[in-house]
């Protein structure tokens, strides 16, 4: 009889997010390929190839042995998404989704047209013009390069117009910075939602997010002092863009709730995100396995949480001595229900090396139980 040839997945990109697709690849019955930057990645279990994802000849001598091609991260250039697509290839989420999460002022004006709720903002050039956004918004703005920024990086508050000349001063002819107004948040949110080609939609729990030094630290799920008109209005954004953008795999919108009560965009992530960590081991379907159902057009997942809280904590930085490896049993005997995930990182201050999760009904004792397990860690 003969077998059934496996679908390949092939994943650009060789961080964590690629690394923690290959258990659920495997679980599907698919063969996950990486193209990985560089020899010894999180992902190398599964790293068919080491290459520059910014040259087309070693991007398509890649893809030429898959059958979709999905992404660890947004970084891959417009030019090479539209030629793959112009060959012929399944790219999953596309160049036309995927230009809104990597351009943010390409983001802002596109959720504008949708109509979902955002913060105020501009495209300014000069200082002139954002010195007129300061005075239209209390003197304070925050400012960010409309590209390439992440955990933090890229982003700045000011005050006058001249705390971003040297961004400005950097721009070339037909550039811009966003800005947009210093919004007063309560808490930072995200919701996740999953499409397939095929157009069904499914959305996880909105979550809460704390974040440390512009790095997401902790996740609770679902969100505490969550009001059900709240979850909706979460829910409904994020489907709102998944369809408006056409997005394919999973899609985390980070948002803001504001102090008057409002919800609104801070960014999207076309990608399994920091955020839904958490999946992994509180829900069904975990977001791994989710994105991976949404790029093959498989049926999606069961969302729903496996118990009342998650709780997702990261390992930043490693410990200072020894190796991540050394911690594990000390952990895990002192705190049985602790799911632990490395990325087989070397340890290095405030880099991601790692999260741990745990699910329970007394949130209390989950975020208690979360929070020791990863100070094993440090």
């Amino acid at each position: 009889m003969e077998a059934h040839m496996a679908l390949r997945v092939g994943v650009i990109g060789g961080g964590q997010l690629a690394r923690m697709m290959i258990a659920p690849a495997v679980e599907l019955g698919l063969e996950l390929r990486v193209l990985a930057e560089d020899e010894g990645m999180a992902a190398q279990l599964a790293a068919h190839a080491v290459g520059d994802y910014h040259d087309l000849e070693t991007v398509r001598a890649f893809v030429k042995d898959v059958d979709v091609v999905t992404f660890d991260h947004e970084h891959v250039p417009q030019e090479i998404l539209r030629a793959l697509v112009a060959d012929g290839v399944a790219v999953h989420p596309g160049p036309d989704a995927l230009q809104f999460a990597q351009d943010k002022l390409l983001m802002r004006a596109r959720l504008a047209e949708l109509g979902v709720p955002q913060p105020d903002w501009a495209a300014v050039r000069d200082e002139a013009e954002l010195q007129a956004f300061l005075d239209d918004h209390d003197g304070k703005a925050v400012v960010k390069t409309p590209r390439g920024g992440y955990d933090g990086k890229g982003v700045r508050v000011v005050r006058a117009a001249s705390d971003a000349a040297d961004w400005l001063e950097r721009l070339d002819d037909g550039e811009a910075l966003l800005v947009e107004e210093l919004v007063g948040f309560v808490r930072e949110l995200a919701q996740q939602v999953a499409r397939r080609p095929s157009g069904q939609i499914v959305a996880y729990p909105v979550v809460e997010t704390v974040q440390r030094d512009g790095v997401c630290a902790e996740v609770i799920a679902p969100a505490p002092h969550a009001p059900e008109r709240l979850a909706e209005v979460a829910e409904g954004i994020g489907r709102s863009i998944a369809e408006g953008l056409g997005v394919t795999g999973m899609l985390a919108v980070e948002l803001f709730e504001t102090d008057d009560e409002r919800i609104l965009v801070n960014e999207l992530a076309m990608r399994p995100h920091n955020s839904g960590h958490w999946s992994q081991d509180g829900a069904v379907t975990g977001q791994f396995e989710q994105h991976l159902r949404a790029v093959a057009d498989l049926p999606l997942g069961d969302t729903s949480p496996r118990a009342s809280w998650a709780v997702m904590v990261n390992i930043l930085g490693g410990p200072k001595e020894g190796s991540l490896g050394d911690r594990f049993a000390g952990a895990m005997t002192e705190h049985p229900s602790a799911k632990i995930h490395t990325y087989g990182k070397a340890p290095r201050p405030g880099r991601k090396v790692g999260h741990v999760n745990v699910a329970g009904d007394d949130l209390d004792d989950a975020v208690y139980v979360a929070r020791a397990a990863a100070a094993h860690f440090d």
